[in-house]
C-alpha cells in the first residue's frame, strides 16, 4: 500500500485567489505557516495585535509559552489569509465556532462566503479555504511525537484500517498511522461533530492513486460526495477533506508568514 502523501511545497497547480473567487468546483487553497522557523519577537508581537481582546485573554491563560506561541500564530493565519480573499483588514474579522468547535466568520459579511478551517500541531499551523464548498476540514499532526500507534489503531480505526497498517513496512507504518489519523480528523472537522461519530465507523483505504472512504450504516453520508488529499512535510502530514460532490479535489498550497507576505520562510 504505497501511502499517497504528496510533498507540501510541490503541490500543482499554483495557488491562485483569483481562481478560487471564482468558485470553480474542486479547489481548496491551503496555506501553512511553520512558526519556529525564526525567532522574531517583533514579528509575534505584530501578529498578537491582529487579535480581538477575548483572544488574547484566552492566549494568556494558557499555562506554557510553547502553546502561547501556537495559539497566536494560528489566528493570525488565519486572519491575514482571510483578507487575502476579502478586502478586510486583517484585526476586522470577528469568529464564531459550532458546537462542536468549527469555526466560522461571524463578521464582517462577505461576498462570496469565504469557507475556511484550521489545524495546528507544533512548529506548523495550516489554514484551509475554499469558496466552492462549504464542508471543508483540515488537521495536521507531528509524526515524531511520541505516540502508541499500535494500541490507538486498535482502540479507534476500523479492522480494515488495522490490517492495512499491518501489512506496511516497519519504517511507513507510523506515517500510515498519522495519514489514517489526520483523514479521519479531518472528516470530523468538516463535518463538525466532532467526537460525536465514533472513528470507526468510517474506514479509509489508501492507494497510489487515490484515497477513499466507506461509511457505516450509523454515519449517514455518501462516500461519492467526499475528496480528500494528504500532504507531507519532512516532520508533518496535513490531511483535506472536503464534500466537493463528487468533483476531484484540486489542492493548491502556498507557504506564509502572516504580516511576512506569501513564500517567506
Amino acid at each position: 500500500m504505497p501511502l499517497p502523501i504528496h510533498p507540501i511545497d510541490t503541490t500543482a497547480p499554483p495557488l491562485s485567489v483569483a481562481e478560487t473567487l471564482s468558485g470553480k468546483a474542486g479547489i481548496v487553497d491551503l496555506w501553512y505557516y511553520f512558526y519556529e522557523s525564526r525567532d522574531d519577537p517583533e514579528l509575534r508581537r505584530a501578529q498578537a495585535a491582529l487579535m480581538t481582546a477575548e483572544e488574547s485573554e484566552r492566549g494568556q491563560r494558557l499555562r506554557f509559552e510553547r502553546d502561547r506561541r501556537q495559539f497566536v500564530a494560528t489566528r493570525a493565519l488565519a486572519r491575514t489569509v482571510l483578507s487575502k480573499y476579502a478586502s478586510v483588514a486583517p484585526g476586522a474579522w470577528r469568529f464564531g465556532a459550532g458546537q462542536n468547535g468549527k469555526p466560522h466568520v461571524v463578521q464582517p459579511r462577505v461576498k462570496p462566503p469565504i469557507f475556511f478551517n484550521l489545524a495546528n500541531t507544533h512548529g506548523l499551523v495550516v489554514c484551509a479555504v475554499s469558496i466552492a464548498h462549504e464542508l471543508i476540514g483540515v488537521d495536521v499532526e507531528r509524526i515524531d511525537r511520541e505516540t502508541e500507534i499500535g494500541d490507538l489503531a486498535e482502540k479507534f480505526f476500523s479492522g480494515a484500517e488495522v490490517r492495512a497498517l499491518g501489512v506496511l513496512p516497519a519504517p511507513e507504518q507510523r506515517r500510515g498511522f498519522f495519514a489514517f489519523w489526520t483523514l479521519k480528523e479531518s472528516y470530523l472537522k468538516a463535518r463538525g461533530t466532532g467526537l460525536a461519530l465514533p472513528l470507526d465507523q468510517f474506514s479509509f483505504r489508501l492507494d497510489r492513486q487515490a484515497i477513499g472512504v466507506a461509511f457505516e450504516e450509523g454515519c449517514a453520508d455518501q462516500a461519492a460526495d467526499w475528496k480528500f488529499a494528504l500532504l507531507g512535510a519532512p516532520e508533518h502530514i496535513v490531511a483535506v477533506a472536503a464534500r466537493t460532490g463528487g468533483v476531484p479535489l484540486s489542492m493548491r498550497a502556498a507557504r506564509v508568514t502572516p504580516l511576512r507576505g506569501a513564500g517567506a520562510g
